[in-house]
C-alpha cells in the first residue's frame, strides 16, 4: 500500500472542434508527450501514478471519454469504439501529435483502432489488458455482455444505484485488482465520493450502458474493422501488458497478440489483475520507458528496426515481472 498516495493531476475542459472533453495532465517539461485512455466505467484518474512514473520522460495527457469522468455527454449520445478513437484522435492533434499512446481495457481497443487509422499520430502504443475480441465464455466479460443487453442495461443501473456506492467501488474494485487491499484509502474514499457525484448525472448510466454496448459490438464485428485486423496494420512498435489475475481479459490473448502486432514486446505480471498500471506502476513505467528508448532510435534509425530483433512475439518469451 502506498503511505501518501499523491492528488490525481488538475485537468480541464477542453473544445475539440465541438467535442468538449475533460484532460488532466502533468506539468511542463519534456518535449514529448503521451495520451492515456482510460477503460470502461474508468476515468483520467486510472492514470494518476503511471503518469507521476513517467513525468520525467513525457508530459503526459489522461483523456476522461465523452460521457465519463468530467466530460459531458457524447454529442449525439454515439458512444461506439469509433466515436471514442475520434475523440482521441482530436485531442493528439490539439496537442501537435505524435504521441506516445497508451490505453488500458477499453481504452486498449481505442487505442488500437487509432494506431491502426493514423499511424502518424502514434510514436508508441502500450497496451494494458486491452479488451480485444476473446468469444471464450468467461465470468468477467459476461456480466459486461449481460449490461449491454437490450434494457437488461438500464435496468441494472437502476438496481445498482440504490446499493451504496461504498459497496459498489469495493465490488469494482475486487473485480478489477488481484489484491484489493493494495488499495490506500484515501483513493477508496476518491473513488466512492466520485461515484456518488457520477450518481447524480443525468447521463451517467447511459453513457456506461452504452459504451459497454459498444464494446461488445466489437467482439462480434467481423472485415476490415475487426480491431484484431487493426491491430496487425500498426506499426507503431506495441507493448501489451497482462496480468495474471485478471478476470476480465484473459492474460492468455497475450499469445494472439504476439502473433499479431507488427512490432511487440509482452510482459506478463503475475502478482496483477486488470489493472497494472494502478497495481504496480513503477513496474509498467519501466518497460514503458524502455519502449519509449527503442522506439525512438528505430525512428531515428529509419525504423528498420535493426535493434531489439529478438522475437518477442512468441509466447515463449512473454516477460514475467515483479
Amino acid at each position: 500500500m502506498v503511505d501518501e498516495p499523491i492528488p490525481h493531476w488538475p485537468g480541464e475542459l477542453l473544445d475539440l472542434d465541438g467535442l468538449s472533453v475533460y484532460v488532466r495532465s502533468t506539468p511542463e517539461g519534456p518535449q514529448e508527450k503521451a495520451v492515456f485512455v482510460h477503460g470502461l466505467a474508468g476515468s483520467a484518474t486510472n492514470w494518476t501514478d503511471l503518469m507521476a512514473e513517467l513525468r520525467h520522460q513525457v508530459r503526459g495527457y489522461a483523456i476522461d471519454l465523452p460521457g465519463a469522468g468530467y466530460s459531458p455527454a457524447s454529442p449525439g449520445g454515439d458512444y461506439s469504439i469509433g466515436a471514442h478513437a475520434a475523440a482521441v484522435t482530436a485531442l493528439i492533434e490539439h496537442l501537435g501529435g505524435p504521441v506516445h499512446l497508451l490505453g488500458n481495457s477499453l481504452g486498449g481497443a481505442v487505442a488500437v483502432r487509432v494506431a491502426a487509422t493514423r499511424p502518424d499520430l502514434v510514436r508508441t502504443l502500450t497496451l494494458v489488458s486491452p479488451a480485444l475480441p476473446d468469444l471464450l465464455p468467461r465470468y468477467g466479460p459476461a456480466r459486461v455482455a449481460m449490461s449491454a443487453a437490450p434494457r437488461l442495461g438500464e435496468w441494472a443501473v437502476t438496481r445498482l444505484r440504490a446499493l451504496p456506492p461504498e459497496r459498489r467501488i469495493r465490488a469494482t474494485m475486487a473485480m478489477c485488482y488481484a489484491d484489493s487491499g493494495r488499495v490506500h484509502p484515501d483513493r477508496l474514499e476518491d473513488a466512492v465520493a466520485e461515484l456518488r457525484r457520477r450518481d447524480e448525472l443525468p447521463y451517467a448510466g447511459l453513457a456506461l450502458v452504452a459504451t459497454a454496448r459498444a464494446l461488445v459490438n466489437e467482439y462480434f464485428r467481423r472485415g476490415a474493422d475487426n480491431l484484431w485486423r487493426l491491430a496487425a496494420q500498426v506499426t507503431a512498435p506495441t507493448l501489451v501488458v497482462h496480468g495474471r489475475h485478471d478476470r476480465l481479459v484473459d492474460p492468455r490473448m497475450a499469445t494472439r497478440a504476439g502473433r499479431t502486432f507488427q512490432d511487440v514486446r509482452l510482459v506478463l505480471f503475475p502478482h496483477a489483475a486488470h489493472v497494472a498500471q494502478m497495481e504496480f506502476p513503477a513496474l509498467v513505467a519501466r518497460h514503458v520507458r524502455v519502449l519509449m528508448q527503442d522506439g525512438a532510435w528505430k525512428a531515428s534509425a529509419g525504423g528498420d528496426g535493426a535493434r531489439g530483433t529478438e522475437d518477442t512475439r512468441s509466447a515463449e518469451n512473454t516477460a514475467a515481472v515483479g
